[in-house]
């Protein structure tokens, strides 16, 4: 023995744990391990535990993500109310760790006296899946707010990247190979904190009115087309309304698909595929979506 040990995980570990409890379509199978850690060092004790072919997945909220029944054969690492650090690091320049949810960074920056950042209020993910993505709403993304990220592999070893690392376009961040983002810091000019919140609210109040938010969903399914709208093509396709199973495209903003409570993530995969198809078999646009599928899908 070189009487060196490993510090032993303290976060929580679950078995078998099903997935459609931390995904915002309240779909999904179970995961063979499913781990909250209690914060950023213990996170790194517990990946350098986990072998090297364990198959990893990382959530946060779970809004872009359609998880399939089966389920995840390996570990799911859960990072919302986890990492959830915000600190105001010099003036402009806010540092968030990847489980924090985007409305909660949102309003944290105003409070600072920071503007830029109300679009984040509606986008219901973590600013780990922001990132991952380049989400964005209203006008407005997460990447060219970026001054730096800070990443992390499966073997605990943390990194410091530029901007300039990353292939960054809409709705997609090329990320380098079994790396996950641990934080960020963003670059934001001051202005006034009360002006922010109103922006804040007339977002929050704009989505109420236009997006159904008391059902589970991913948020938008589809990213628009240059020049378009992918609501709008699916509307015009007579779509809004389509079931398949317990899926329906909404009624309220065609741009959405809602679990009405029974819905599998196949029937859900399947009414996505079929607006996908008249959407091009009408209009001669493919659809590109924004959701990312996890698991078997056959």
């Amino acid at each position: 023995m070189n009487g060196q040990t490993k510090p032993a995980p303290r976060g929580e570990l679950r078995r078998d744990e099903p997935l459609a409890r931390h995904t915002t379509w309240r779909v999904g199978g179970p995961a063979a391990r499913l781990y909250r850690p209690a914060d950023r060092a213990d996170l790194i004790a517990f990946l350098r535990t986990l072998p090297a072919d364990e198959p990893l997945l990382w959530i946060g909220l779970g809004s872009n993500l359609l998880i399939d029944d089966a389920g995840w054969p390996g570990t799911v690492v859960e990072t919302q109310g986890c990492l959830a650090g915000m600190d105001l690091m010099a003036p402009g320049r806010l540092r968030l760790e990847a489980g924090v949810a985007c409305a909660k960074a949102a309003r944290f920056a105003a409070r600072q006296g920071l503007v830029g950042l109300e679009f984040f209020a509606g986008i219901p993910g973590t600013v780990g899946g922001a990132l991952a993505m380049n989400a964005g709403a209203w006008g407005g993304e997460t990447w060219p707010l970026v001054a730096l990220v800070r990443t992390l592999d499966r073997a605990g070893e943390l990194r410091e990247r530029p901007p300039a690392d990353f292939e960054v376009g809409y709705r997609h961040v090329a990320i380098p190979p079994g790396e996950w983002f641990l934080e960020a810091e963003l670059a934001l000019p001051s202005g006034d904190t009360q002006a922010a919140q109103a922006r804040i609210r007339q977002l929050l109040d704009r989505r109420a009115a236009t997006q159904p938010t008391g059902l589970p969903s991913c948020g938008s399914v589809f990213r628009n087309p240059p020049g378009d709208h992918a609501a709008r093509l699916i509307e015009a396709c007579g779509l809004k309304g389509l079931r398949c199973g317990g899926a329906e495209v909404s009624p309220k903003h065609a741009n959405f698909i809602i679990n009405l409570g029974d819905a599998t993530a196949r029937d859900i995969a399947r009414l996505i595929d079929h607006v996908q198809a008249e959407v091009e078999r009408r209009h001669g646009v493919r659809l590109i979506p924004e959701v990312r599928r996890v698991g078997a899908f056959q």
